[in-house]
């Protein structure tokens, strides 16, 4: 796929008001639209389907922190997969291994209020990890290659724990109801 930032015209930064997005996307979109190229060549109709496409998936891809947060590190030259990610502190391993046993808990308790509990103390997790990626790729900018994108990775790495967690709350939670 083609750098979602430069598709979308958005500064290549993790911190990006998505209001802003949607509205570049919303203008593209109209631009794009099928319905403008009626009549035209069929190269033209497929060359703009093919462009609306990737506009779309440029959107989905920078609505997601995890996503964007993998479209700046390949733009610094670092390609993380998940799963491929240098390993996690034994300490967050242990903390995200009784999270874990305390959610199958209160999911075997059908503890639904345990649930909820659990997927807010992660919530507020995620919520600084977004704080922290934003603030060590704004630093990460700044260094102009000099700094060492691997505090990044981890707590993208991290991200993703919590991403992975809350997912798993909300289907117990469906569960229960």
């Amino acid at each position: 796929m083609a750098d979602a930032f430069e598709l979308l015209g958005t500064p290549p930064r993790f911190d990006i008001n998505l209001a802003e997005l949607e509205a570049t996307h919303r203008e593209l979109s109209r631009a794009l639209h099928p319905d403008r190229y009626v009549g035209r060549p069929a190269n033209e109709r497929r060359l703009a389907l093919s462009r609306a496409i990737e506009v779309n998936e440029a959107l989905r891809a920078l609505k997601d922190p995890v996503r964007r947060a993998e479209a700046l590190l390949a733009r610094h030259g670092v390609r993380i997969e998940e799963g491929k990610e240098p390993p996690a502190s034994p300490a967050f391993l242990m903390e995200v291994l009784e999270l874990r046993e305390e959610l199958q808990a209160v999911s075997r308790a059908k503890d639904s209020a345990g649930v909820r509990r659990l997927a807010a103390q992660v919530r507020q997790r995620e919520a600084a990890l977004l704080q922290q990626l934003g603030a060590s790729f704004a630093e990460l900018d700044a260094a102009v290659g000099s700094k060492d994108p691997l505090g990044v990775v981890r707590l993208l790495g991290e991200l993703r724990y919590a991403r992975r967690f809350l997912e798993e709350a909300d289907a117990i939670e469906d569960e229960l109801v």
